[in-house]
C-alpha cells in the first residue's frame, strides 16, 4: 500500500529513505550550496544590474555621456507602444486559456488511460518541441497564406470563391502558429512524468476510506500535480510574453505589433535605441517578478509526495473511445510535426517560394546546391554542433545541480537560488545578450573568452536555465527520494 507523506507549511523538505548516493553531497556542505549561489547571483545578477545602469546613461551628440531619466519617460511614450502591451496580453491569454487545458488533457490520456500509441503521441510532442519555430511557420506560410496558399488555392478551385477562407496573418493565424509549434508540446512535456508519476493507489486509497471523487481530486490529485503545474503556466507565460518569431513573421502584414517586436524594433533604428530598448525588456522582468514569488510561496507551502508505490490500479479504460480519441490526437500530431515539415522541405525545391506552379517548371535543385557548396557551410554546421552540445552539457550538470539544492536540501538561501533561477528567462533574449555582452567585456575572467564560441555557450547556456532548471525541479517536488 502506498504512503502519502504530507509536510506542513515551512517545515523543510521531507526526511528520506534509501538516499542515493549522491544525495549526500549537499549534506553539511554549505560552502558548496554558497559557492554556487555565488555563481548564479554573479552570472545573472551583474548583467542585469548593467542593464539597468546603462537605462540612465545619455550619450550626447559630441560624444560624451550624463545620468538622465531620458530613456525611461521615452521609452513609454512612444507611438504603438499601448496598442503593443494590449496585443501582447490579448495574444498570451489566448494562447494559454486554449494550450494549457489541452496539454493536461493529453499528458492525461498519455499517462493515465489506455489510449493506443502513447509512444508516438510523446515522440511527436518531442520533435515539435525541438523544431525551430521559423522553419514550421514557413511551412504553414506555404499552406495558409491567403494568395499562395495550397488549401486556400484548393478551397478557390473547389468552391469558387475569390478568396480562400484561411488567413495566417491574423491574430487568430498567430495563435494558430504558436499552437502549432511550442505551446501545447512544451506543457505536455513538462506534465507528462508528473501524471505519471502520481500512483493510482492515492486515488484508490481515498476512495477505500470513503472519500468521494471530489474530494479525492482536490485533496489528492489536484495538490500532487499543482507544484509541476505552477511551473508550467508560469514558465508557458514567460515564454508566452517573450514570443518574438512568429509575431515578426506574421504580424508585420498586418501591423501587429507586440512587446518584443516592439523592442527589436527601436534595436534596429538608426542609431539603434539601446537605451529605450532596454527599459522595455527591464519592464517585462517587473511584470513576471510577481509571478515567480507567487511561484515560490505556493510550491513550497506544502508538499506531497510518493514514498512508496507497492500498489497500481489498472489505467483507466476508454472502451469504445480508445480510437476515436486517438485519432484527433494523432491529426494534431501529424499538424505540429508532418505537415509543415512536408511543406517546408517542399518550399526548399521552389524556385520561387511560394509558387507551387510556373511555366517552365516550378522546382530545382538550386537551392540546395547553393547551400551545399557554400564552404561557410561546413564551418557553421560545426560551430551549431559545438554550441548544443557544449551549452547542453553545462546547462544539464548546472541545472541538476541548482534543482537538488533547491528542492531536496536544508540550505537556508535555497530560495534565492531558485529565485535567481528564473531571472533570465524574464528578460527578453536580445536584451539579455546585451547585458552579457557588457559582463563579458567587464568582468576580467570573462575577457578571453570575448569572440570565441566559448561567449555563445554561455549566452546559450543562461537563456535557457530556467526551463532547464523548472523542468527537474518540476519533477523533484512532486516525488520522494
Amino acid at each position: 500500500m502506498a504512503e502519502l507523506a504530507f509536510r506542513a507549511p515551512g517545515a523543510g523538505p521531507l526526511p528520506s529513505t534509501g538516499r542515493p548516493w549522491w544525495g549526500g553531497l549537499f549534506r553539511g556542505r554549505v560552502f558548496t550550496c554558497t559557492t554556487l549561489l555565488l555563481i548564479l547571483g554573479l552570472s545573472v545578477l551583474y548583467p542585469i544590474y548593467l542593464l539597468i545602469l546603462n537605462g540612465f546613461v545619455i550619450e550626447l551628440d559630441d560624444g560624451t555621456t550624463r545620468i538622465g531619466l531620458d530613456h525611461w519617460i521615452n521609452a513609454w511614450v512612444q507611438p504603438g507602444l499601448l496598442d503593443s502591451v494590449a496585443n501582447t496580453f490579448n495574444r498570451v491569454a489566448v494562447t494559454e486559456l486554449i494550450a494549457m487545458p489541452a496539454a493536461i488533457l493529453l499528458a492525461w490520456f498519455a499517462a493515465r488511460t489506455d489510449i493506443p500509441g502513447k509512444s508516438f503521441i510523446t515522440a511527436s510532442m518531442w520533435l515539435a518541441f525541438f523544431l525551430p519555430t521559423l522553419p514550421v511557420v514557413l511551412g504553414w506560410i506555404l499552406v495558409l497564406d491567403p494568395d499562395f496558399g495550397l488549401l486556400n488555392q484548393l478551397i478557390k478551385s473547389t468552391f469558387g470563391t475569390k478568396n480562400g477562407w484561411f488567413n495566417i496573418y491574423s491574430f487568430w493565424g498567430i495563435q494558430f502558429a504558436h499552437l502549432m509549434t511550442k505551446a501545447i508540446a512544451v506543457k505536455y512535456i513538462f506534465l507528462l512524468p508528473a501524471f505519471r508519476n502520481i500512483s493510482a493507489a492515492l486515488e484508490e486509497t481515498s476512495r477505500v476510506c470513503g472519500g468521494s471523487s471530489w474530494y479525492t481530486l482536490r485533496h489528492i490529485v489536484v495538490p500532487v500535480l499543482k507544484p509541476a503545474i505552477l511551473i508550467t503556466l508560469i514558465v508557458s507565460l514567460i515564454h508566452s510574453l517573450e514570443s518574438f518569431e512568429i509575431e515578426l513573421i506574421l504580424g508585420a502584414p498586418i501591423d501587429f505589433q507586440v512587446f518584443s517586436t516592439k523592442i527589436f524594433q527601436l534595436i534596429r533604428e538608426e542609431p539603434a535605441q539601446f537605451g529605450m530598448a532596454t527599459v522595455l525588456g527591464l519592464g517585462i522582468l517587473g511584470t513576471l517578478l510577481p509571478l515567480i514569488i507567487w511561484q515560490r510561496y505556493v510550491s513550497t507551502g506544502r508538499d506531497y509526495a510518493t514514498i512508496t508505490s507497492g500498489f497500481k490500479t489498472d489505467l483507466l479504460r476508454l472502451r469504445s473511445w480508445r480510437w476515436p480519441i486517438f485519432g484527433v490526437i494523432a491529426l494534431f500530431a501529424l499538424n505540429v510535426t508532418l505537415i509543415p515539415f512536408i511543406f517546408l522541405c517542399l518550399g526548399t525545391f521552389m524556385k520561387l517560394f511560394g509558387y507551387f506552379t510556373m511555366p517552365g517548371g516550378a522546382y530545382s535543385f538550386e537551392h540546395w546546391q547553393s547551400v551545399l557548396g557554400d564552404p561557410i557551410f561546413v564551418n557553421s554546421t560545426l560551430n551549431t554542433f559545438y554550441l548544443g552540445f557544449g551549452a547542453a552539457l553545462l546547462g544539464t550538470l548546472f541545472a541538476s545541480l541548482v534543482a537538488y539544492v533547491s528542492v531536496r536540501t536544508r540550505f537556508r538561501l535555497r530560495g534565492a537560488l531558485d529565485f535567481l533561477s528564473w531571472l533570465p528567462a524574464s528578460i527578453p533574449g536580445i536584451i539579455l545578450g546585451l547585458g552579457l555582452l557588457w559582463m563579458f567585456l567587464r568582468v576580467p575572467v570573462f575577457n578571453p573568452l570575448y569572440g570565441t564560441i566559448g561567449v555563445l555557450i554561455l549566452a546559450v547556456f543562461f537563456a535557457s536555465l530556467t526551463t532547464a532548471v523548472q523542468l527537474i525541479k518540476s519533477n523533484m517536488i512532486q516525488l520522494g527520494f
